[in-house]
């Protein structure tokens, strides 16, 4: 007898996973006896995955394109200075060491720009309130950072205005290269000045320092007394705290409510600030995690205006990845020697040959040591005579080993009868130091 579709010869039996017996199922259950069903219903699960993965890549491609058009479009490109510079190549310092670079940092005053304005007034200039020349060596186990006071006196090249006319050449302060010719200006003179070719250049302005230090949350401090400055828009208790943004801002352009007023001092607690800044970026992993470091570029790049060579992601990452891997205590910071000028002393002068030989310690790529104090200046103040004088204004200079196994001068291993001079010793401070010690 013929079995009609849909029947079973035997019990079906329910509740039992180990019982045997022949199972078929019905037409309208979608499978068959073979398991052609379940392989169907497999495929178009796997199908639908496909799909639904499909349009999950897609969607999170487009959102890193539109995050990376974004950052990209944040930059602004400083093609004037390019092409000024390209105007100049002939005159301009040649590189000696291939793979060390040397950046010009450029801190604007400028009061453009949203939320700049409650700083002072926007008179269509802007001035370098801080600007640094940061070396990187070659091997990128080393970096240094220069402050190059503004009030200065330099000799500033015949440079191209903001309004198309031509200066002359002159001595003034050296801010007063960016003020008249921008970073076109300030680069030409800063390589005529050190004999160091400029590579790259940045250029940030208020708004954009107050977004990277708001971006890693706020960055930590030390102040040995109570800080009230009208004029930085501040007022800060004495002891350990951590400033946000706008604190920070305040905190590094300060000059007459901390230390001894005068802008050697204030670049001294620049360069801890900073110094306590890449602590934080290195010690948070910041370089490392998209979640934090989205915001950081972010608000680095709305404010900055870079060379085209830096002017793209792609350039600023391989900037940053060059440094990343630097140890804090080899991230170090000072100013150029200075003094008191001679016929005003409310404006500096270099120090020589302190400064031809730190200079000439960047051009060829050889290590550079600071310290707190310098030899010297600890013997001068350990003195019977008790002057205490500050090397700042004196030589700003002295000799001892570096104890870093590079082997070039200043290695610890270089005998004492060795041929090759000891490294240079200048004071200053790393950031891997504790500005609360």
């Amino acid at each position: 007898m013929t079995e009609s579709a849909g029947t079973s010869p035997e019990p079906r039996h329910t509740g039992d996973d180990d019982a045997v017996g022949p199972v078929r199922h019905g037409s309208g259950a979608g499978s068959s006896p073979t398991g052609a069903g379940t392989a169907r219903r497999r495929r178009r699960w796997l199908r639908y995955t496909a799909i639904g993965a499909g349009v999950a890549v897609l969607a999170a491609g487009g959102t890193g394109w539109a995050v990376y058009e974004k950052l990209q479009g944040n930059i602004t490109e400083d093609t004037d200075a390019a092409a000024e510079l390209a105007r100049y190549e002939k005159e301009r310092p040649t590189s000696l060491v291939r793979g060390a670079q040397n950046i010009l940092l450029v801190g604007s005053d400028s009061r453009a720009g949203a939320g700049n304005g409650k700083y002072g007034r926007d008179s269509g200039t802007q001035r370098s309130d801080t600007t640094i020349l940061l070396h990187i060596s070659a091997d990128h186990k080393r970096a240094i950072a220069v402050s190059l006071p503004r009030d200065l006196m330099v000799d500033i090249p015949s440079c191209r205005t903001h309004k198309g006319s031509r200066t002359r050449p002159m001595f003034a302060m050296f801010n007063y290269a960016f003020e008249q010719g921008g970073s076109a200006c300030t680069i030409r003179t800063v390589e005529k000045l050190t004999g160091i070719r400029i590579g790259h250049h940045m250029v940030v302005d208020f708004s954009g320092f107050k977004d990277m230090v708001d971006a890693v949350d706020g960055v930590e401090v030390c102040l040995k007394e109570p800080m009230n400055d009208r004029a930085a828009h501040l007022k800060l208790p004495a002891g350990k705290q951590t400033l946000s943004g706008e604190q920070a801002l305040g905190f590094v352009r300060a000059r007459k409510s901390l230390g001894n007023g005068s802008d050697t001092d204030r670049m001294d607690r620049q360069q801890q600030f900073l110094g306590a800044l890449v602590n934080k970026v290195q010690s948070n992993q910041v370089l490392l995690n998209p979640t934090k470091l989205y915001p950081v570029l972010d608000a680095a790049t709305s404010s900055l205006t870079t060379d085209p060579g830096l002017a793209t992601l792609r350039g600023l990452y391989n900037l940053v990845r060059g440094m990343r891997d630097i140890p804090t205590e080899r991230v170090q910071f000072l100013t150029v020697p200075r003094r008191s000028y001679i016929y005003n002393a409310n404006r500096d002068q270099l120090v020589q040959p302190a400064a031809e030989q730190l200079f000439t310690q960047l051009r060829t790529d050889a290590p550079v040591v600071v310290a707190k104090k310098t030899p010297k200046e600890s013997t001068a103040r350990n003195s019977s005579d008790g002057s205490g004088e500050d090397s700042s204004d004196t030589d700003d200079m002295a000799y001892e080993h570096d104890g870093f196994d590079d082997g070039k001068p200043g290695d610890p291993s270089v005998s004492s009868g060795s041929s090759a001079s000891p490294a240079p010793t200048f004071r200053g401070n790393t950031a891997a130091q504790d500005a609360c010690r």
